[in-house]
């Protein structure tokens, strides 16, 4: 039997130490600690990369501390817009959506319309619409709505800034949660979710939802999902770039990793931070920030989970 990895992430950005509470500090390892757990589980028994992304991504989705699911940031009209996506790597298969406001858990939609739909990507009602379909759970406004989001908005309601992400200490984060993963079998996967951005107008789409660019799998390659911002990632082309660079440039993971943080998104004027596996279970976990929320396991048992440099 092959061995099993999983890497996770829960936003990248200016996180510093100084700024960081103990106690909040442990909540985010805590969560952290709880993605991990729900797609080891997965992996440890023989299951597949894809169920253990999503289920990864599902725990994230389902704490208030990230900007994905539960913890959503509010646009300016006072709503919640959740993008999302999934790939497989063993057949390219995918799963995309954007602007979604009432289901609880995007990736899980993602994955329905991967396999349960004849398109790749669905947007806004049409999308709630085959999440209803599928019989997928719903929520109101309420259930995405957190006392610090809305504080976040109502500090930048009044202007035309948008925040990625921010916290009581003014400290800008991305606002993003993904896993990649690959199991006993040799497969490959890797999944996004997000909120977007503090106060964004015109149902405004980053990179999050866009196979390519947040979110790219391919077996015997590799699994990335990203986080920035968004702009810069499309313009990249960026999770696939990092599969490209390997595939045709006969890059290691590392290296093209490496190249595309902290040397192509830079040069652009953008940052942020990613994560990635390759076909050997090698993880690496690049940003050009000051901190990302991340983690690793292991089928050799290697296990953590990091926030700062």
């Amino acid at each position: 039997m092959e061995n099993f990895s999983l890497a996770i992430h829960g936003g990248a950005g200016t996180i510093l130490k100084s700024a960081m509470t103990d106690r909040k500090e442990r909540r985010y390892h805590r969560a952290l600690e709880a993605s991990l757990k729900a797609g080891e589980k997965i992996l440890s028994k023989g299951g597949s990369a894809l169920d253990a992304v999503e289920a990864a991504v599902i725990s994230m989705e389902n704490s208030e501390l990230f900007n994905a699911g539960k913890g959503s940031v509010f646009t300016h009209e006072g709503d919640h817009e959740m993008d999302a996506s999934i790939m497989n790597g063993a057949d390219r298969n995918a799963g995309a959506v954007a602007g979604v406001r009432r289901v609880k858990n995007p990736i899980s939609l993602c994955r329905e319309i991967m396999e349960n739909c004849e398109h790749v990507f669905l947007i806004g009602e049409g999308a709630e619409h085959f999440a209803e379909t599928r019989k997928l759970e719903m929520e109101s406004k309420d259930y995405f709505s957190t006392d610090f989001r809305y504080e976040q908005l109502q500090k930048i309601r009044d202007t035309h800034q948008t925040l990625l992400d921010h916290s009581d200490h003014e400290l800008k984060k991305f606002g993003t949660v993904g896993a990649v993963a690959k199991d006993v079998h040799g497969n490959l996967a890797a999944a996004t979710s997000t909120g977007g951005i503090t106060n964004k107008r015109y149902m405004r789409v980053g990179d999050t939802s866009i196979i390519g660019a947040g979110t790219y799998a391919e077996n015997d390659i590799c699994a990335v999902s990203s986080t920035g911002w968004g702009e810069y990632y499309i313009r990249a082309v960026a999770a696939y770039d990092v599969a490209a660079m390997m595939k045709y440039g006969d890059k290691s993971l590392d290296e093209a990793a490496h190249q595309l943080i902290h040397e192509v998104i830079p040069k652009m004027g953008g940052d942020g931070g990613l994560i990635a596996v390759d076909s050997n279970g090698k993880i690496t976990m690049p940003f050009n920030t000051q901190g990302m929320y991340r983690g690793f396991v292991q089928s050799d048992g290697n296990s953590r989970t990091l926030i700062f440099k």
